[in-house]
Protein backbone atom coordinates (compact mmCIF):
# COMPACT_ATOMS: atom_id res chain seq x y z
CA UNK A 1 0.00 0.00 0.00
CA UNK A 2 1.23 3.23 -1.18
CA UNK A 3 2.21 5.89 1.48
CA UNK A 4 1.00 9.86 1.35
CA UNK A 5 4.88 10.96 2.23
CA UNK A 6 6.83 10.81 -1.12
CA UNK A 7 10.00 8.64 -1.72
CA UNK A 8 11.17 11.21 -4.54
CA UNK A 9 9.85 14.52 -5.75
CA UNK A 10 11.40 16.16 -9.00
CA UNK A 11 10.47 19.68 -9.53
CA UNK A 12 10.69 21.28 -12.79
CA UNK A 13 14.45 19.39 -14.11
CA UNK A 14 16.17 20.65 -16.91
CA UNK A 15 18.91 19.79 -18.63
CA UNK A 16 20.50 21.35 -21.70
CA UNK A 17 23.49 20.09 -23.21
CA UNK A 18 25.56 22.61 -25.38
CA UNK A 19 26.68 22.19 -28.68
CA UNK A 20 28.52 23.74 -30.68
CA UNK A 21 24.95 24.73 -33.10
CA UNK A 22 23.24 25.73 -29.86
CA UNK A 23 21.73 24.15 -27.03
CA UNK A 24 19.58 21.10 -26.77
CA UNK A 25 16.89 20.99 -24.29
CA UNK A 26 17.03 17.37 -23.41
CA UNK A 27 15.01 17.64 -19.90
CA UNK A 28 12.79 20.42 -20.29
CA UNK A 29 11.02 21.36 -16.97
CA UNK A 30 9.91 17.92 -16.34
CA UNK A 31 8.35 17.00 -12.62
CA UNK A 32 7.06 13.99 -10.96
CA UNK A 33 6.61 12.50 -7.58
CA UNK A 34 7.11 8.58 -6.60
CA UNK A 35 5.92 7.13 -3.75
CA UNK A 36 7.16 4.12 -1.83
CA UNK A 37 6.46 0.37 -3.33
CA UNK A 38 5.35 2.48 -6.68
CA UNK A 39 6.78 1.97 -10.46
CA UNK A 40 6.66 5.03 -12.26
CA UNK A 41 6.87 4.11 -15.97
CA UNK A 42 8.81 6.80 -18.25
CA UNK A 43 8.00 6.33 -21.89
CA UNK A 44 8.13 8.05 -25.26
CA UNK A 45 10.24 7.84 -28.84
CA UNK A 46 13.75 7.19 -28.94
CA UNK A 47 15.49 10.87 -28.20
CA UNK A 48 12.92 11.84 -26.12
CA UNK A 49 14.72 12.39 -23.01
CA UNK A 50 13.51 9.65 -21.16
CA UNK A 51 17.22 8.35 -19.80
CA UNK A 52 18.55 11.80 -19.07
CA UNK A 53 15.53 11.93 -16.50
CA UNK A 54 17.03 8.94 -15.24
CA UNK A 55 20.48 9.54 -15.08
CA UNK A 56 20.16 13.21 -14.29
CA UNK A 57 17.98 12.29 -11.33
CA UNK A 58 20.86 10.34 -9.81
CA UNK A 59 23.23 13.09 -10.72
CA UNK A 60 25.06 10.86 -12.70
CA UNK A 61 24.47 13.37 -14.96
CA UNK A 62 24.29 17.00 -13.64
CA UNK A 63 20.83 18.93 -14.22
CA UNK A 64 20.90 22.54 -15.75
CA UNK A 65 18.02 23.34 -13.30
CA UNK A 66 15.80 22.31 -10.65
CA UNK A 67 15.05 20.46 -7.60
CA UNK A 68 15.65 16.67 -6.70
CA UNK A 69 13.91 15.74 -3.39
CA UNK A 70 15.20 12.07 -2.29
CA UNK A 71 13.51 10.96 1.15
CA UNK A 72 13.17 14.56 2.37
CA UNK A 73 16.81 16.14 1.12
CA UNK A 74 17.82 18.45 -1.71
CA UNK A 75 20.34 16.11 -3.78
CA UNK A 76 21.09 19.26 -5.73
CA UNK A 77 22.19 20.84 -2.45
CA UNK A 78 24.43 18.17 -1.22
CA UNK A 79 28.16 17.82 -0.52
CA UNK A 80 30.01 15.22 -2.06
CA UNK A 81 30.87 13.35 1.08
CA UNK A 82 26.84 13.45 1.79
CA UNK A 83 25.84 12.54 -1.80
CA UNK A 84 27.72 9.25 -1.72
CA UNK A 85 25.93 8.07 1.54
CA UNK A 86 22.84 9.15 -0.28
CA UNK A 87 23.65 6.89 -3.05
CA UNK A 88 23.64 3.57 -1.19
CA UNK A 89 19.34 4.19 -1.17
CA UNK A 90 19.84 5.01 -5.10
CA UNK A 91 20.88 2.64 -7.89
CA UNK A 92 20.85 1.84 -11.48
CA UNK A 93 19.90 -1.13 -14.04
CA UNK A 94 21.63 -0.05 -17.32
CA UNK A 95 19.66 -0.99 -20.75
CA UNK A 96 23.10 -2.87 -21.96
CA UNK A 97 23.51 -5.99 -19.99
CA UNK A 98 27.16 -6.32 -21.28
CA UNK A 99 28.61 -2.79 -21.21
CA UNK A 100 27.31 -2.40 -17.67
CA UNK A 101 29.68 -5.54 -17.09
CA UNK A 102 33.72 -4.79 -16.76
CA UNK A 103 34.50 -8.23 -18.62
CA UNK A 104 37.68 -8.39 -16.46
CA UNK A 105 36.15 -8.88 -12.83
CA UNK A 106 34.60 -12.20 -11.93
CA UNK A 107 30.72 -11.22 -11.41
CA UNK A 108 31.40 -12.04 -7.78
CA UNK A 109 33.71 -8.89 -8.01
CA UNK A 110 31.32 -7.24 -9.44
CA UNK A 111 28.21 -7.74 -7.06
CA UNK A 112 30.64 -7.14 -4.51
CA UNK A 113 31.97 -4.03 -5.56
CA UNK A 114 29.22 -1.61 -4.07
CA UNK A 115 29.76 -3.35 -0.30
CA UNK A 116 33.96 -2.47 -0.82
CA UNK A 117 33.12 0.95 -2.35
CA UNK A 118 30.96 1.79 0.87
CA UNK A 119 33.29 -0.22 3.43
CA UNK A 120 30.49 -2.56 3.77
CA UNK A 121 31.69 -6.24 6.12
CA UNK A 122 33.96 -8.43 5.73
CA UNK A 123 35.58 -10.56 2.66
CA UNK A 124 33.99 -13.30 4.41
CA UNK A 125 30.77 -11.64 4.58
CA UNK A 126 30.67 -9.86 1.46
CA UNK A 127 31.14 -13.43 -0.47
CA UNK A 128 28.45 -14.47 1.84
CA UNK A 129 26.11 -11.51 0.52
CA UNK A 130 26.73 -11.89 -3.27
CA UNK A 131 26.30 -15.67 -2.79
CA UNK A 132 23.04 -14.86 -1.56
CA UNK A 133 21.93 -11.87 -4.12
CA UNK A 134 22.93 -14.70 -7.03
CA UNK A 135 20.00 -16.88 -5.49
CA UNK A 136 17.37 -13.88 -5.22
CA UNK A 137 18.07 -13.15 -8.94
CA UNK A 138 17.69 -16.88 -9.54
CA UNK A 139 21.39 -17.84 -10.23
CA UNK A 140 23.65 -20.37 -8.88
CA UNK A 141 26.62 -18.78 -6.31
CA UNK A 142 29.06 -20.72 -7.67
CA UNK A 143 28.90 -18.39 -10.87
CA UNK A 144 30.28 -16.17 -9.00
CA UNK A 145 33.77 -17.09 -10.26
CA UNK A 146 32.46 -16.93 -13.66
CA UNK A 147 33.25 -14.10 -16.55
CA UNK A 148 30.37 -12.16 -18.39
CA UNK A 149 31.25 -13.01 -21.58
CA UNK A 150 30.32 -16.80 -19.94
CA UNK A 151 26.49 -15.90 -19.42
CA UNK A 152 23.76 -14.85 -21.43
CA UNK A 153 22.13 -11.73 -21.98
CA UNK A 154 19.54 -12.49 -19.65
CA UNK A 155 21.90 -13.81 -17.14
CA UNK A 156 23.99 -11.03 -17.22
CA UNK A 157 21.05 -8.58 -16.44
CA UNK A 158 20.14 -11.00 -13.38
CA UNK A 159 23.86 -9.94 -12.76
CA UNK A 160 23.48 -6.37 -13.34
CA UNK A 161 19.98 -6.47 -10.71
CA UNK A 162 22.06 -8.48 -7.97
CA UNK A 163 24.46 -5.45 -8.34
CA UNK A 164 21.80 -2.75 -7.59
CA UNK A 165 20.21 -5.33 -4.81
CA UNK A 166 23.70 -5.05 -3.32
CA UNK A 167 23.19 -2.21 -0.95
CA UNK A 168 19.47 -2.97 -0.22
CA UNK A 169 18.21 0.32 -1.87
CA UNK A 170 14.61 1.55 -1.76
CA UNK A 171 14.88 3.03 -5.21
CA UNK A 172 16.16 1.50 -8.40
CA UNK A 173 16.05 3.32 -12.06
CA UNK A 174 15.35 0.55 -14.60
CA UNK A 175 16.98 2.19 -17.53
CA UNK A 176 15.21 0.00 -20.35
CA UNK A 177 16.30 -3.24 -18.91
CA UNK A 178 14.79 -5.54 -21.28
CA UNK A 179 15.06 -3.88 -24.68
CA UNK A 180 18.42 -5.59 -25.62
CA UNK A 181 16.65 -9.00 -24.80
CA UNK A 182 14.94 -12.05 -26.56
CA UNK A 183 10.68 -11.40 -25.81
CA UNK A 184 10.95 -14.91 -23.69
CA UNK A 185 14.05 -13.43 -21.56
CA UNK A 186 12.17 -9.71 -21.01
CA UNK A 187 9.47 -11.42 -19.03
CA UNK A 188 11.59 -13.62 -17.10
CA UNK A 189 13.58 -9.98 -16.05
CA UNK A 190 9.97 -8.21 -15.96
CA UNK A 191 8.73 -10.88 -13.67
CA UNK A 192 11.65 -11.20 -11.43
CA UNK A 193 11.80 -7.03 -11.06
CA UNK A 194 7.72 -7.67 -10.00
CA UNK A 195 9.08 -10.40 -7.09
CA UNK A 196 11.77 -8.26 -6.10
CA UNK A 197 9.57 -5.29 -5.74
CA UNK A 198 7.10 -6.95 -3.40
CA UNK A 199 9.68 -8.43 -1.64
CA UNK A 200 12.10 -5.63 -0.44
CA UNK A 201 9.14 -2.65 -1.29
CA UNK A 202 11.23 -1.52 -4.19
CA UNK A 203 10.57 1.82 -5.49
CA UNK A 204 11.13 2.14 -9.21
CA UNK A 205 11.67 4.50 -12.01
CA UNK A 206 11.26 2.03 -15.09
CA UNK A 207 12.50 3.78 -18.16
CA UNK A 208 10.67 2.04 -21.33
CA UNK A 209 9.69 2.08 -24.72
CA UNK A 210 7.76 -0.66 -24.94
CA UNK A 211 3.86 0.01 -23.71
CA UNK A 212 3.21 -3.62 -23.57
CA UNK A 213 6.00 -3.75 -20.65
CA UNK A 214 4.50 -0.82 -18.65
CA UNK A 215 1.21 -1.67 -18.70
CA UNK A 216 2.17 -5.09 -17.12
CA UNK A 217 4.31 -3.48 -14.75
CA UNK A 218 3.86 0.03 -13.62
CA UNK A 219 1.01 1.44 -11.39
CA UNK A 220 1.87 5.05 -13.05
CA UNK A 221 2.53 6.09 -16.74
CA UNK A 222 4.64 9.52 -17.84
CA UNK A 223 4.47 10.19 -21.69
CA UNK A 224 7.75 12.46 -22.71
CA UNK A 225 7.88 13.91 -25.59
CA UNK A 226 10.84 16.13 -26.99
CA UNK A 227 12.03 16.36 -23.23
CA UNK A 228 8.46 17.32 -21.86
CA UNK A 229 6.15 15.43 -19.62
CA UNK A 230 2.41 15.97 -21.95
CA UNK A 231 0.87 12.90 -19.89
CA UNK A 232 0.88 11.54 -16.42
CA UNK A 233 -1.77 9.09 -15.38
CA UNK A 234 -2.43 5.64 -13.47
CA UNK A 235 -1.76 2.80 -15.65
CA UNK A 236 -5.08 1.49 -16.14
CA UNK A 237 -6.36 4.99 -16.59
CA UNK A 238 -3.97 5.96 -19.49
CA UNK A 239 -4.72 2.68 -21.40
CA UNK A 240 -8.34 3.01 -21.24
CA UNK A 241 -8.77 7.34 -21.66
CA UNK A 242 -5.41 8.90 -23.46
CA UNK A 243 -5.98 12.17 -23.55
CA UNK A 244 -2.98 13.42 -24.98
CA UNK A 245 -3.16 13.46 -29.30
CA UNK A 246 0.60 11.91 -28.85
CA UNK A 247 -0.26 9.54 -26.30
CA UNK A 248 -3.09 7.89 -28.59
CA UNK A 249 -0.82 7.67 -31.22
CA UNK A 250 1.49 5.64 -29.10
CA UNK A 251 -1.12 3.24 -28.38
CA UNK A 252 -2.74 3.44 -32.06
CA UNK A 253 1.08 1.96 -32.65
CA UNK A 254 0.76 -1.11 -30.14
CA UNK A 255 0.79 -4.07 -32.52
CA UNK A 256 -2.55 -6.45 -31.98
CA UNK A 257 -2.10 -9.97 -32.89
CA UNK A 258 -4.97 -10.15 -35.61
CA UNK A 259 -5.02 -9.87 -38.98
CA UNK A 260 -8.94 -8.52 -39.71
CA UNK A 261 -8.22 -5.70 -36.96
CA UNK A 262 -8.15 -2.17 -38.24
CA UNK A 263 -6.66 0.53 -36.37
CA UNK A 264 -8.85 3.63 -35.62
CA UNK A 265 -6.65 6.29 -36.33
CA UNK A 266 -3.91 7.25 -38.94
CA UNK A 267 -0.12 6.17 -38.30
CA UNK A 268 1.38 8.90 -36.68
CA UNK A 269 3.43 10.94 -39.08
CA UNK A 270 6.59 12.80 -39.83
CA UNK A 271 9.66 12.38 -37.06
CA UNK A 272 10.54 13.60 -33.40
CA UNK A 273 11.75 17.81 -34.08
CA UNK A 274 15.31 17.90 -33.37
CA UNK A 275 15.97 19.15 -29.44
CA UNK A 276 18.58 21.57 -31.18
CA UNK A 277 15.55 23.79 -32.89
CA UNK A 278 12.15 22.10 -30.82
CA UNK A 279 8.85 23.53 -32.49
CA UNK A 280 7.51 26.85 -30.91
CA UNK A 281 4.36 26.08 -28.46
CA UNK A 282 3.62 23.29 -28.10
CA UNK A 283 6.39 20.57 -29.73
CA UNK A 284 4.06 18.36 -30.68
CA UNK A 285 1.96 20.32 -33.07
CA UNK A 286 3.74 19.53 -36.31
CA UNK A 287 2.12 16.13 -35.89
CA UNK A 288 -0.63 16.75 -34.33
CA UNK A 289 -3.99 15.74 -36.28
CA UNK A 290 -6.03 18.15 -34.05
CA UNK A 291 -3.30 20.87 -34.03
CA UNK A 292 -5.14 24.89 -33.67
CA UNK A 293 -3.28 28.20 -33.62
CA UNK A 294 -2.97 28.78 -29.94
CA UNK A 295 -0.79 24.92 -30.32
CA UNK A 296 1.61 27.06 -32.61
CA UNK A 297 2.50 30.20 -30.55
CA UNK A 298 1.84 28.91 -27.11
CA UNK A 299 3.26 25.73 -24.97
CA UNK A 300 0.33 24.44 -22.90
CA UNK A 301 1.38 23.47 -19.41
CA UNK A 302 0.45 19.90 -17.77
CA UNK A 303 -2.63 19.96 -16.14
CA UNK A 304 -4.14 18.15 -13.62
CA UNK A 305 -7.45 17.22 -15.20
CA UNK A 306 -9.25 15.39 -12.64
CA UNK A 307 -8.28 11.88 -10.97
CA UNK A 308 -4.85 12.60 -10.77
CA UNK A 309 -4.54 12.54 -14.57
CA UNK A 310 -2.41 15.11 -15.94
CA UNK A 311 -2.37 16.52 -19.56
CA UNK A 312 -0.20 19.26 -21.28
CA UNK A 313 -2.59 19.99 -24.14
CA UNK A 314 -4.70 22.85 -25.32
CA UNK A 315 -7.99 20.47 -26.59
CA UNK A 316 -7.70 18.14 -24.02
CA UNK A 317 -10.68 17.59 -22.05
Amino acid sequence: MLTTQPLLQVERLVKHFPVSGGVVKAVDEVSLTLHPGATFGLVGESGCGKTTVGRTILRLIEPSSGRIIFQGRDLLALKPAALRQVRRDMQIVFQDPYASLNPRLRIGDAIAEPLIIHNIGTPRSRRERVAELLRIVGLDPDYATRYPHEFSGGQRQRVGIARALALEPPFIVADEPVSALDVSVQAQIINLLADLREQFRLTYLFISHGLAVVEHFCTEIGVMYLGKLVEVAPTSQLFTQPRHPYTQALLESIPVPDPTCRKGHAPLAGDLPSPLSPPSGCGFHPRCPIAVAECRHCAPPLRDSGDGHQVACWLAR
